[in-house]
Parts: C-alpha cells; structure tokens; sequence
C-alpha cells in the first residue's frame, strides 16, 4: 500500500495540531509496516511560521492535493479567516478525492469550508464548536471523531490521538501500541478503532 502524506502549513498555525499528527502517523514508513511512505510539507509559500514564530520550510509549494493518499490540515487563528480565502479553500478542496482527509483543531473549518465535511460527523476545538456547524452534518465534542475517509481531531494535543487512532486505523492495535511506546506516549488506549 502506498501512502503519500501532505500536510498543509499556514503561517499562524498552531504547531502541535501539526506535529502531534505528524510524529505518530510518519511511524508507519519508520516502521516500515506500510511499503512506499512518504510525507511532504505543503504550502503556498516555500516557508511559514508558526504562531510563535518558528519557521518551517516547505517541500511543496502549492501542489495539486489530488496526488496524495492522504491531506492533513492543522489549526490556528488564523484558520477563521482563511475559511473566507477563496484561493486557499481552492486549494484545499483539490483534495476532495483523497482517500483521507485529516484535520486537527480549527483545520476542520478549511476542511468545511472547501466542502469536504457536508454530510460528516466532525470534530474541532471546543472554542470553534459554533464555528464548525454550518460546514458538517454534527459537531460532536470529542477528542477525535473518524466518518469514514475524514478523521478530524479537536484541540491542539488530541493530534497526538488522533495519529495514533488513524495509525490504528489503517493497521490494528498491536502497531498503535508499538507507535504508543516509541512515542512514550501513555494516554492513548489502543483497541477502539473501527476497521
């Protein structure tokens, strides 16, 4: 199976709803327990920084996001407004046929806001639960919510569990657990993913 994994950047964002994600869910190709991983930072500039100014490179500068198996959008400020830049949720909805579509936090509003969302339980930061219901079928308030191809995450430490639920997710228990221990991460309890 391959996975080819982009995750969009903007500057503003908050970089644990990225990095959490990340950390668990890059274990795959480590671990080697899918063939053909790969992951690549994606924005529309060759670099962003964060909302405490930490500056990122990019791979990609505004690539086609129907090419990858897999689109991971993380949250921030400035997501509210974004949600209203046309270019950018363009951008975002060129990954409508991905097979998975992530988001963490306040993610889920570019999510929702290029349409990926209608019909779909999701979940964000609980500060943007109103934010989020014109753009899904249910907010639910939970630390991570999967409706079949979309996995969203709520406020910025749920990434942590949300990579290791999708990790759980797209392989079984035992390679969460193995993902859980490297990370040191104890407060995931593996064996509640729907297969």
């Amino acid at each position: 199976m391959v996975m080819k994994m982009a995750f969009v950047l903007f500057d503003g964002m908050t970089s644990l709803d990225y990095v959490g994600f990340y950390e668990a869910v890059t274990w795959l190709g480590i671990l080697r327990v899918k063939d053909n991983v790969s992951w690549e930072m994606c924005a529309v500039s060759e670099q962003v920084t964060d909302d405490r100014g930490m500056i990122i490179k990019v791979h990609q500068v505004k690539p086609d996001l129907s090419q990858y198996d897999l689109v991971f959008v993380p949250g921030g400020y400035p997501t509210r407004q974004l949600r209203f830049d046309e270019a950018f949720v363009d951008w975002i909805r060129s990954a409508r046929d991905v097979q998975y579509q992530v988001s963490v936090c306040t993610g889920a509003l570019l999510l929702g806001a290029a349409g990926l969302l209608e019909g779909k339980r999701a979940t964000t930061n609980s500060s943007a639960y109103e934010l989020l219901e014109p753009y899904c079928a249910e907010v639910v308030r939970e630390r991570y919510v999967r409706d079949g191809n979309v996995f969203t995450g709520g406020g910025v430490s749920a990434s942590l569990d949300l990579g290791l639920y999708f990790v759980e997710s797209v392989t079984n228990a035992d390679v969460a657990r193995q993902v859980q221990q490297r990370m040191e991460y104890p407060y995931y309890t593996p064996g509640g993913a729907a297969k």
